[in-house]
């Protein structure tokens, strides 16, 4: 559930050295949890974005880290937005701690053999992200504010395969059909040590489950969700839940590691604030824990998480009976996960530059939560091409076990569905640093194994091509 915009990524131009990470003190129980958050810095990110005082001085809040002074100058080939700097306004911003960001990401896909549809489908997704560094902007240290903002339009195919996990992400958020917008995250980050921060608000849980190689909202490296984020995470977290937590940074350097708790809603859409959602049996509590490996003196990290909700579901067995008087819906409460993922370079001749491994893996309760096991493993590279520094690519398997829904008759159990399994390959082109291109291949066995018309037909592997134009504005 990567929520927010982790604590170590999304400290960009301006943001801390938190960007995931959330807090709250749960009133009167005086309990203090933490989630990752849009708005934070990337666990992989430099430790410069910690900043502490001389030995005599009492120490202060992590800081933003050092940017260029001309972040988005440069002609049109080499800088790294297309729109620039506007004249120099939004480096003037970026260097007072006001960043703007947008981005627009384009998808072209089609089923070419098996699955249920063979239509070419075009779909987009557009977001806006703004940050707000209160100490920059000369108010006080530690504080950082992110509102985010996105827009979807168009089909994105994922119904064409058969498969429960859509194939591709990007057309997923923030709302579904696509065909509309949303204030995805409003939410404020503060330190108040070096070791420790709390946050609250409305937060895109997406950054959750970071990964070196496979992670995102299908707009940077694979499309397929299930090698983008954990799936068993989906039935007991909302994309954009309200919530609120603590960090903890063990050794003030969040690139070192860090320990995350989190309350928030357990339902919740993105076009909504929330508000409403609010109730004491509709919660979900979140740990995570976050470290740097590098083995053999190459970059690596480790993840472990669980969560914990106390969400009435519909349970996955059902009764059909033949007196309609005493048919009810059968409901489970409670349903928990543990989950975790890894990343390891094996080549890396450069700083976050070569090739490595990844994987994930989960299990679940399994009922209310069908999506009973989990795992991928794949193979990651950044910059290893001659003349390509900007390009990456990546190839990735994955496996989902379902415990399978089944609806007793008066005639025989009814069984929905098979586990779900899938491969899926890309390559980055980065046409400037602000425009890359991505052709992406997948062959998916999705878990619907026959059609709901008459008659039934079954559903083959579904073989999907598709191809991925990106632009930061």
């Amino acid at each position: 559930m990567r929520r927010r915009q982790r604590t170590t990524r999304r400290l960009r131009p301006s943001a801390s050295g938190a960007r995931r990470h959330i807090a709250l003190s749960a009133c009167a129980a005086g309990l203090w949890l933490a989630v990752a958050a849009p708005g934070q810095a990337r666990a992989e990110e430099p430790a410069d974005v910690v900043a502490t005082r001389p030995d005599t001085a009492p120490e202060a809040p992590p800081a933003a880290p050092t940017q260029a002074p001309s972040p988005y100058s440069g002609d049109f080939r080499t800088r790294s937005t297309l729109s620039g700097d506007w004249g120099g306004l939004r480096n003037d911003l970026a260097a007072k701690g006001v960043t703007l960001d947008a981005s627009v990401t384009q998808t072209g896909l089609s089923v070419v053999d098996g699955g249920k549809n063979s239509d070419w489908e075009y779909a987009g997704r557009t977001q806006l992200t703004a940050t707000f560094d209160t100490g920059k902007m000369g108010l006080w240290p530690g504080g950082f504010l992110t509102v985010e903002a996105e827009g979807n339009w168009g089909n994105g195919g994922n119904l064409n395969t058969g498969a429960l996990l859509p194939v591709n992400t990007n057309a997923v958020f923030p709302v579904q059909p696509p065909g509309g917008g949303a204030l995805t995250a409003v939410q404020y980050l503060q330190f108040l040590s070096p070791y420790w921060g709390v946050l609250l608000g409305k937060l895109d849980v997406t950054a959750a489950d970071d990964n070196e190689f496979a992670h995102g909202k299908g707009d940077m490296q694979f499309m397929n969700v299930a090698l983008e984020l954990n799936p068993l995470t989906l039935v007991a977290t909302p994309y954009t839940p309200l919530g609120a937590g603590v960090i903890v940074l063990p050794d003030k350097n969040p690139a070192d590691g860090h320990i995350e708790a989190l309350i928030y809603t357990a339902s919740g859409k993105a076009n909504s604030a929330g508000f409403d959602k609010i109730r004491s049996d509709d919660l979900s509590f979140y740990l995570e824990g976050r470290m740097r490996t590098n083995f053999f003196d190459m970059t690596g990290h480790l993840f472990l998480a669980g969560i914990y909700s106390n969400k009435t579901h519909a349970s996955i067995d059902q009764r059909l009976s033949l007196d309609p008087s005493v048919q009810q819906l059968a409901t489970k409460s409670n349903t928990w996960l543990v989950f975790g993922n890894f990343d390891q370079y094996f080549y890396e001749p450069a700083k976050g530059k070569g090739v490595g491994v990844f994987g994930r893996f989960g299990v679940s309760d399994g009922n209310p939560n069908f999506m009973n096991y989990f795992g991928s493993l794949g193979i990651g590279g950044k910059g290893i091409v001659p003349g390509r520094p900007g390009d990456s690519f990546g190839v990735g398997w994955y496996y989902l076990a379902i415990n399978n829904p089944t609806l007793s008759t008066p005639v025989g159990d009814v069984r929905f569905l098979r586990d779900e399994q899938g491969l899926e390959a890309y390559y980055s082109i980065e046409v400037t640093p602000w425009a890359y291109l991505s052709p992406d291949l997948q062959v998916v066995r999705g878990a619907q194994a026959r059609t709901l018309t008459l008659p039934p037909r079954n559903i083959g592997a579904a073989v999907v091509v598709g191809l991925r134009l990106g632009l930061k504005l």
